[in-house]
């Protein structure tokens, strides 16, 4: 049992309380490291021992003269703990600690260190790193008879400085634990280290004789099972009867053994938030097997995830050393959930086995959720093919090296020439006309590191032609919800991503992607956002992804936005409190507002507006609700195009004939989105080469969306940028400049 963490915490909260720790100084480096341990010295007349620490559960004994130091539990489950670091001379390579104890009315606590015991640990410097190994802990579990005189000898590791040296009573019942005359001195380490290598020379052949045997046994195992590493992952066992699954330990309530139509499976059950609930299942591995297929059935139930992104419902898997029980690296991926799976689904993982493997410790766990029920059946672990598997890992190695783009620094005579409106175009400062093409580089909304972003931006610029990338970003992570450095991290990659894209001549639409109607923290964002970019000539201000749902007075000046229930896509980019929001109402304030938070910081660049019905529908723009300017470079109007959205002729050109129109999102798949009926999906062999034809009749601004091979409509089938052929494939052609037939509109 390691105690450091659990000693550190109690060395901080006693410096926290002005408990004094300060080192004892070597008063007579022949005789003892430690002053005043026999507590004899009281210089100040404090009635306390020179040189300890005051602790409220230890006091001043004396008995016919003599002085010592008392520890005495207050109450069940309590750590009293003295603690004292002791430094170590230079050279020092073992020491010698003597005492003298006694031990009274202790009862011990349920664990066997739950007990009057002297911990004691290494560390570089005081509060420092530990270095191990640490000391045995010198034990007591039973009472006295009288003072007894104790002893032990240990060797100082290299590197070790200080010895935390922590008398304790730890989580007993009851007790009292008596100390005197302690000494630690140093003493020749040649026995000890001979001592120490014998030692290790039996263990480790013990250890290899036990690891050995349970190889055999794991071999016999799989034979037994059909092929199957564990047993009874179906849960239908159980030959005890005790209504329990055969091979599983139970957990307090949190795990249940259920059935439905006859059929068993474990239930992991959150009983409050923020709590662990951990099954823990060790599986031995035979010698011969190399690479591991895991597969299961599991189904979640109400389940709300935690704080942080790891706070769900996941299997956790780690390699272990039989020999030593150390941790093998890497450890399998955790298959996990962070929302309901409607009903059970089933899930499928390969992964390898490092060299020396011999042990899985398999975890199925509720980890710190808010709450919610995870159901696990048909769990099964089966040898499988290694060397396909190492083929496979070798290409995700090549293509993790390849994704690891380096960060460029700036080369702003490579960047290019800020923008303006003029009439119903784009031009620079040559006045010559710009037609905006490209893509959207998604995962920095639903990712505080995102996904390849800066290899995506130089492949669609650099490969797929395009000449501006859309930025989708999250203001939550923009200002640092969940991370330690308040967001500097994220800032700093939206900076790169931009000079990235500037140092290769292309713009960068930064995209706030909400959506709904803009509140007051959308003004916070673009406050500090605009006020960052605001001297970039390469970047334009996308200002609300997506508005919905609202009358145009309330697009444009704002006001109260009222109850929406209906499910939509955006769900599945809401916090819980933008939901809980979306339930109750909120106060907007406008799109108006944003153009002019943008301009009172003295940013010129061009400003994105999205329309209504998430941003496809322009039709208010020319009915009297178009926004204002104040001393910009001009307002482009965004339209979001899908192969649902109809009646072009209406929601977009009447306000294309005015102003410059950005398709800040467009596109199309075979797969059609499952949360629309397919009816009212146009297919994609049809719609995109008409949707393709008409952006380019009318020289529309477009940036498809997206560059990511996980958000839908995707455009790409992989990390290696193969371009999707019914989306990807003609959007490329498209951005090199090939011409597609207009068509007419929908």
């Amino acid at each position: 049992m390691k105690f450091s963490a659990h000693v550190r915490n109690l060395y901080w909260t006693f410096a926290a309380l002005g408990l004094a720790f300060s080192a004892p100084v070597l008063a007579q480096p022949t005789t003892s490291l430690i002053a005043n341990g026999n507590f004899e010295t009281d210089a100040d007349g404090n009635q306390w021992p020179d040189g300890w620490g005051t602790l409220q559960d230890a006091s001043y004994g004396v008995e016919d003269g003599n002085h010592f130091l008392r520890l005495t539990s207050p109450e069940a489950g309590k750590t009293v703990l003295m603690y004292v670091p002791v430094n170590i001379p230079a050279g020092t390579k073992a020491l010698e600690l003597t005492w003298r104890q006694r031990v009274s009315n202790l009862k011990v606590g349920k664990n066997s260190w739950f007990d009057a015991r002297i911990m004691m640990n290494f560390k570089d410097v005081v509060g420092g790193t530990q270095i191990n190994p640490s000391p045995a802990a010198p034990n007591a579990r039973s009472n006295s008879n009288g003072w007894e005189e104790k002893s032990t000898k240990f060797i100082v590791p290299e590197g070790a400085k200080v010895l935390e040296f922590m008398p304790t009573l730890f989580q007993v019942e009851t007790g009292t634990y008596d100390l005197d005359d302690i000494v630690i001195k140093p003493t020749d380490a040649t026995e000890l280290e001979a001592a120490a290598n014998a030692k290790k020379i039996t263990d480790d052949a013990q250890k290899a004789k036990q690891a050995q045997a349970q190889q055999d046994n794991a071999a016999k195992l799989l034979e037994q099972n059909g092929g199957l590493l564990m047993a009874n992952g179906d849960f239908e066992a159980d030959k005890d009867g005790d209504a329990w699954p055969d091979g599983w330990g139970k957990l307090d309530g949190r795990a249940t053994y259920e059935t439905e139509d006859g059929n068993h499976f474990l239930r992991l059950k959150s009983t409050k938030v923020g709590e662990m609930v951990m099954m823990y299942r060790p599986i031995d591995i035979p010698a011969s097997v190399k690479a591991i297929e895991l597969s299961f059935r599991m189904r979640t139930t109400n389940l709300k995830p935690g704080a942080q992104p790891w706070f769900d419902a996941r299997i956790m898997m780690n390699f272990k050393d039989m020999m030593n029980g150390k941790q093998l690296d890497p450890s399998p991926s955790p298959p996990y959930t962070r929302g309901d799976t409607k009903g059970w689904v089933t899930r499928t993982q390969k992964f390898l086995v490092p060299e020396g493997a011999r042990l899985l410790e398999f975890m199925p766990s509720l980890f710190q959720v808010e709450s919610g029920t995870l159901d696990l059946d048909d769990i099964s672990f089966k040898p499988t093919d290694a060397e396909l598997l190492k083929i496979e890992a070798d290409k995700a190695a090549i293509t993790r090296a390849y994704l690891n783009l380096a960060p460029e620094a700036p080369q702003t005579a490579k960047w290019p020439e800020e923008l303006h409106v003029k009439g119903n175009q784009i031009v620079n400062k040559s006045g010559k006309n710009v037609w905006l093409q490209g893509v959207n580089i998604a995962s920095l909304e639903w990712s505080v590191k995102g996904e390849s972003v800066l290899r995506a931006t130089q492949v669609s610029i650099d490969d797929w032609k395009s000449n501006i990338i859309r930025l989708p970003v999250s203001s939550e992570y923009w200002f640092g919800k969940g991370a330690e450095d308040s967001g500097t991290a994220y800032r700093k990659l939206v900076d790169d991503l931009i000079i990235l894209a500037a140092n290769r001549g292309a713009y960068t639409m930064l995209d706030l992607h909400h959506f709904g109607a803009p509140r007051a923290r959308d003004v916070d964002f673009w406050k500090d956002a605009a006020t960052r970019y605001k001297n970039n000539s390469n970047v334009i201000f996308d200002l609300f992804n997506e508005p919905h749902s609202v009358p145009w007075n309330v697009w444009r000046d704002g006001g109260f936005v009222a109850d929406k229930n209906a499910p939509a896509d955006e769900d599945n980019f809401l916090s819980d409190e933008e939901k809980a929001l979306k339930a109750k109402g909120y106060h907007s304030v406008g799109m108006q507002r944003l153009v002019d938070t943008v301009r009172e910081t003295g940013a010129k660049n061009i400003v994105v507006v999205g329309g209504l019905d998430w941003a496809y529908d322009l039709s208010g723009i020319e009915k009297g609700f178009a926004l204002n300017d104040k001393g910009g470079n001009g307002i482009m109007y965004s339209t979001h195009v899908y192969p649902w959205k109809s009646n072009w002729q209406n929601a977009i050109m009447p306000v294309a004939a005015k102003y410059p129109i950005m398709v800040g999102e467009v596109g199309a798949n075979t797969k059609k989105m499952t949360w629309l009926p397919a009816e009212q999906q146009e297919d994609a062999a049809t719609w995109v080469p008409k949707m393709l034809g008409f952006i380019q009749k009318h020289k529309l601004n477009w940036t498809g969306f997206s560059f990511h091979p996980a958000a839908s409509p995707i455009m790409i089938t992989g990390w290696d940028f193969t371009p999707t052929p019914e989306w990807g494939t003609p959007a490329k052609r498209a951005l090199a400049g090939e011409q597609f037939p207009y068509l007419g509109m929908r």
